[in-house]
C-alpha cells in the first residue's frame, strides 16, 4: 500500500515537472518580455509583485485545497489547447496582450486537468488575479487616460479655484498666476487607480468579509480612492506651484505619486474596510434570534 502511494506521489511530481517545463518552454519568450514592461514601465512596475501575492493566496488556501481530492479532468485539455491558440494568435498577429492573457488560461487548464475540478474552482480566482501584472494594450490605455486626464483637470481646477488660487483650464492644462500645470498622462491617476485595484483585490480576497457584495465594494472602492487622491496631489502641486514656483512644485508631484499615496489609498482602504465589517456585524445582530 505505502508502495503504491509512494509511486502515486512520484508519479504525480514528475508529472507537474514536465509539465512546468512544457509551460517555461512554451512562454519563456513571453515572460521575458513580460519582465521587460514591468522594468521599464512605470505603470506596471507593480507587476512583479502580483505572481508572488497570487502564489501567497494559493498557499493562504492550502489547508483547504488538501480536502479535496485529486480526480484529472480531460476536459482540461479544452482550455490548454485555447490557451496555446490564443498565444498563437497572439503571436501572429503581433498582440503582447492575448499572448500574454493566453497564460492565465493554459495555467488554469492546467490546474483543471492535473487536479481536478474542486481545485481549479477554488484557485480560479487567484489565478485571475494574474490578469493585473499584464499591461493594457496601447490603445485601451490611452482610451482611459484621456478622459481621466480631462476629468482630473476639471475637479482639480475646482478645488484650486476654492483654495483661493485664480487658476484657467484650459482642456488637460492649468493656467496659474506664475505658471502652467500640464496634467499628463501619468498625471492622469490611472496609474495609480491600476495599482490600487491590484492591492484592493488582493485585500478584498483575503478579508474576513462575510458577505460577497462586501468584497465587491472593498474590491471597487479603489476607483473612487484613486480618483480622490489624485485630485489631492494635483491641488497640492498647484499650491506648491503658487507658494515656492513651478521647480518644487515638480519634485513635490513625483515624490507624491510614489510611496505616500500608497500608504494614503492603503490607509483608505483599510478604512473601507473596517466600515463594511461594522456594517456587516450589525446587521448579523439585528437578524440573530
Amino acid at each position: 500500500m505505502k508502495n503504491t502511494e509512494t509511486n502515486q506521489s512520484t508519479f504525480r511530481i514528475i508529472q507537474i515537472a514536465l509539465v512546468t517545463a512544457a509551460f517555461i518552454a512554451l512562454y519563456h519568450h513571453t515572460l521575458a518580455e513580460l519582465v521587460k514592461d514591468w522594468t521599464i514601465n512605470d505603470n506596471y512596475s507593480h507587476g512583479f509583485f502580483i505572481p508572488l501575492i497570487t502564489a501567497y493566496l494559493i498557499w493562504m488556501d492550502k489547508d483547504e485545497l488538501k480536502k479535496y481530492p485529486i480526480q484529472q479532468n480531460n476536459a482540461g485539455f479544452i482550455l490548454i489547447f485555447l490557451g496555446m491558440a490564443f498565444h498563437v494568435v497572439g503571436n501572429i498577429g503581433a498582440e503582447l496582450f492575448i499572448m500574454r492573457f493566453s497564460m492565465i488560461v493554459t495555467l488554469f487548464g492546467i490546474s483543471l486537468t492535473l487536479f481536478g475540478g474542486k481545485v481549479a474552482r477554488h484557485i480560479m480566482i487567484p489565478l485571475g488575479y494574474l490578469i493585473f501584472m499584464i499591461p493594457l494594450p496601447t490603445i485601451i490605455w490611452n482610451k482611459i487616460a484621456f478622459p481621466l486626464q480631462l476629468l482630473a483637470s476639471k475637479l482639480s481646477a475646482q478645488m484650486i479655484d476654492i483654495i483661493g488660487i485664480p487658476v484657467f483650464r484650459e482642456g488637460n492644462i492649468l493656467h496659474l498666476p506664475n505658471t502652467s500645470l500640464e496634467v499628463v498622462d501619468a498625471c492622469s491617476g490611472l496609474r495609480s487607480l491600476t495599482s490600487l485595484l491590484a492591492l484592493s483585490g488582493a485585500f478584498a480576497y483575503i478579508a474576513t468579509l462575510n458577505k460577497p457584495v462586501s468584497k465587491w465594494i472593498l474590491f471597487f472602492s479603489a476607483v473612487p480612492i484613486a480618483i480622490g487622491i489624485n485630485i489631492v496631489r494635483l491641488t497640492s502641486t498647484a499650491v506648491m506651484a503658487k507658494k515656492m514656483g513651478p521647480e518644487a512644485a515638480q519634485g513635490f508631484l513625483h515624490e507624491m505619486s510614489g510611496l505616500i499615496v500608497f500608504v494614503i489609498a492603503l490607509i483608505f482602504l483599510t478604512l473601507v474596510y473596517k466600515i463594511l465589517s461594522a456594517i456587516e456585524k450589525r446587521i448579523s445582530g439585528e437578524t440573530s434570534p
